[in-house]
């Protein structure tokens, strides 16, 4: 007898995948600690995990919004001004880096540089550029809405049971000389492009290790009971300064997230795995989770992963059933259409087609 012969058939090849249609390849994942309708749940990171926030608030679950906004904003108010998108109005923290910078401020291991970008008399956030469509109208306004969204971002890490974080690039760039990062390369969405101050890095596997690791100390530090779920957005790049071709730089940088969310599940026990890239992206899927952009996630693989998703969660852990195909092929391209993604603005510049 040999190690193999005892293994379960999700170990193998041929039936778990290859004798299988795609859509009932299952068993994917098994958590590895309660996720349920009593778990408070906050989720950050990249474009994707916006989904899983509209899916758990579908399904009863406890998604947790600290900076809901104000309480006569109609939901085209909240849209627009990027309330309800995560749960806190970070915007999109696409690095382990950037993770560690929000973290250190809402912990106050840090203070978030003065920097404040002008345009037309108008202010914007360079940690947040996207956050205010026409930007703030004064300096103490922006001010006094980034100190609400590190406050919100401060309960988040002590209040909730379950951070939900996705991985999604390695590229950044960031302030040269006072070596703070930028969650855009500044120029694109808002502020002013200079080479001898803004610097490009892609991230490497210790660097984006390190960060992440210590992101989760520190917040574990300050919320013992505080657990994490690891995703990889199976979204591939806009754009790449890496000077490589858009498909290798995609590759590498995906490959580099997917190891560095693998070695961290191994070493703690309070961490998990969900594979959504793997859903999306892997070959058995043929792409058929995709718009024909070839980037974009269409509402089926929405669909598709979140039923993965809450198919590994024990039986009765949910709230409520599961939604009928027509209603979660709506909640699936209502939470495509709701996406707020920066990087998306850097498609535009392919064509020249973003004013700078």
């Amino acid at each position: 007898m040999n190690p193999y012969e005892a293994l379960e058939e999700r170990a193998f090849w041929a039936p778990a995948v290859g004798q299988r249609n795609m859509l009932d390849i299952s068993d994917l994942w098994r958590p590895r600690f309660v996720i349920d309708q009593k778990t408070k749940v906050v989720t950050f990171g990249s474009c994707f995990a916006q989904h899983f926030a509209s899916a758990m608030t579908a399904r009863g679950f406890g998604w947790v919004d600290e900076e809901p906004g104000p309480q006569d904003f109609t939901a085209a108010d909240r849209k627009r001004f990027n309330f309800g998108i995560f749960s806190a109005r970070t915007a999109n923290i696409y690095t382990t880096s950037l993770l560690l910078q929000w973290t250190m401020w809402a912990l106050k291991t840090a203070t978030p540089p003065g920097e404040v970008w002008e345009r037309d008399g108008r202010f914007f956030d360079p940690f947040r550029p996207a956050i205010e469509p026409d930007g703030f109208a004064s300096v103490a306004e922006m001010t006094r809405s980034r100190a609400a969204c590190i406050a919100a971002f401060r309960r988040c890490i002590l209040g909730s049971d379950l951070f939900v974080f996705t991985l999604g690039l390695t590229e950044s760039w960031w302030h040269r000389e006072d070596g703070y990062e930028y969650p855009m390369c500044p120029g694109t969405v808002a502020g002013t492009f200079d080479a001898d101050r803004h610097v490009f890095l892609n991230q490497d596997y210790p660097f984006v290790l390190s960060n992440l690791e210590e992101a989760i100390a520190a917040m574990r530090g300050a919320n013992p009971d505080l657990k994490f779920l690891l995703t990889v957005s199976p979204v591939p790049l806009t754009a790449t300064k890496s000077g490589n071709h858009v498909l290798v730089a995609t590759t590498e940088s995906k490959s580099t997230l997917r190891s560095v969310a693998a070695a961290v599940q191994r070493e703690h026990d309070h961490v998990d795995y969900f594979p959504s890239y793997e859903i999306i992206g892997s070959a058995p899927y043929r792409a058929t989770f995709f718009e024909p952009n070839m980037r974009s996630v269409n509402l089926h693989g929405v669909g598709h992963v979140m039923d993965a998703f809450f198919a590994g969660l024990p039986a009765g852990a949910a709230r409520t059933a599961p939604e009928p195909a027509q209603k979660r092929a709506r909640t699936a391209r209502r939470a495509a259409d709701d996406l707020a993604c920066e990087e998306e603005l850097l498609g535009a510049m392919a064509s020249g087609l973003i004013e700078r």
